[in-house]
């Protein structure tokens, strides 16, 4: 039996829940084009996604770690891939529509710049007298503009639901800025803000615990990790590797199953039956139980005040600082010195935003070769 693209759309109308997006009911692309044969709009989007440019570079950009400090810790891709995985999980449990759920969760961060949220706040500065940045933004003028692979259009010329999904990400550090029609967004894209929050605060305390910035004997200050860690038998004080393994797996399965519970008891409570309805909701309905949100924010305090805040990571961003306001700098000053490419793009968009794209787009790594050939007069 052949599963064509019609067949798979028959499949999803059976099988999804009532307030799933169905990929036949798309508000459809920007730019009529014909959809595959073998592919529904929502899985053609992901395929896309994959395929880009600012997607392979994810793999050379910061998440808490900068590239060079080790081949075992997350970088932008392994975050953006575990990202995707929990959404499937999440969406597959709730009926919701698995390949938009993914399709948003691999495209949420194609717009970070290099250095993490340290190279964002920088080019927030930097931009703020010129249109100002902002990732969701900048993640979703890639996929619309910035992204050349079509003779018809730029961008890749995503559904409707995909672009709205980019714009409106938001977790307690991601506030959407992007500007993307009214209301909320489908519920596929609601639990990926969820699965963005929880795969960081896993494996930021996974790669926290690896590096040594964090302490086992300092987890016993968070009352989810001990409950977790008295429910799978592990004392804290004396994790060793396989017991922080037991740990991350074990506080990932405990938010999961959470959202999955408390998501379902506000669909049946409010009596969610439509797509429409969870758009006219006032508030999200993907969500943590009350009481895991409360667990939740007490563990994203503590990696704050412990990983992030670490004078180790502190001078990972102090460089990042450094690195982006020089390039910057430098580029506006001597627009010469810029590709030929950003230069033709600065006669149409201007020399901020064009110089802003460019260092937007560059990885860790090329950013501190550029830093180098730049600034390093011995440098070739």
């Amino acid at each position: 039996m052949l599963y064509t693209r019609d067949r798979l759309l028959a499949i999803e109308d059976e099988t999804l829940a009532p307030y799933a997006m169905r990929a036949s009911q798309t508000r459809g692309r920007e730019h009529p084009e014909e959809e595959s044969a073998f592919r529904t709009p929502f899985q053609k989007d992901r395929d896309r996604v994959v395929h880009t440019t600012a997607f392979r570079r994810l793999e050379y950009k910061t998440q808490v770690f900068v590239n060079y400090e080790g081949d075992y810790y997350r970088t932008r891709l392994t975050h953006t891939l575990e990202v995707a995985q929990v959404a499937r999980s999440l969406a597959r449990a709730l009926g919701l529509n698995e390949d938009l759920a993914e399709t948003v969760a691999l495209a949420h961060d194609l717009g970070h710049p290099p250095f993490g949220h340290a190279g964002e706040r920088v080019l927030a500065e930097l931009m703020a007298d010129h249109g100002g940045f902002d990732h969701n933004a900048q993640s979703l003028r890639i996929v619309t503009h910035l992204e050349k692979r079509y003779p018809g259009f730029r961008g890749l010329n995503l559904t409707y639901e995909v672009r709205e999904g980019i714009a409106k990400h938001e977790t307690a550090y991601d506030v959407p800025d992007a500007g993307f029609g009214e209301g909320r967004p489908t519920l596929e894209a609601q639990i990926v803000n969820l699965a963005d929050e929880i795969a960081y605060n896993a494996h930021d305390l996974d790669d926290g615990l690896r590096s040594g910035l964090l302490l086992p004997a300092e987890l016993t200050q968070v009352p989810l990790l001990v409950e977790v860690a008295d429910e799978a038998g592990i004392e804290l004080p004396a994790l060793d590797e396989f017991a922080r393994r037991v740990l991350v797996r074990e506080l990932l399965g405990a938010m999961i199953t959470d959202v999955i519970l408390a998501t379902h008891e506000n669909l049946e409570r409010n009596r969610i039956q439509s797509v429409e309805d969870v758009r006219r909701f006032p508030a999200p309905l993907a969500t943590y139980s009350p009481e895991m949100a409360e667990k939740v924010a007490e563990l994203r305090r503590f990696l704050y005040q412990n990983l992030y805040r670490h004078w180790r990571i502190l001078r990972q961003v102090g460089k990042a600082r450094h690195v982006l306001r020089r390039l910057f700098s430098a580029y506006v000053e001597m627009p010469e010195m810029l590709p030929p490419t950003v230069q033709e793009a600065a006669e149409v968009e201007g020399l901020y935003r064009a110089v802003c794209d460019y260092i937007a787009g560059m990885t860790d790594r090329f950013a501190l070769d550029e830093y180098a050939r730049l600034f390093d007069p011995y440098g070739r």
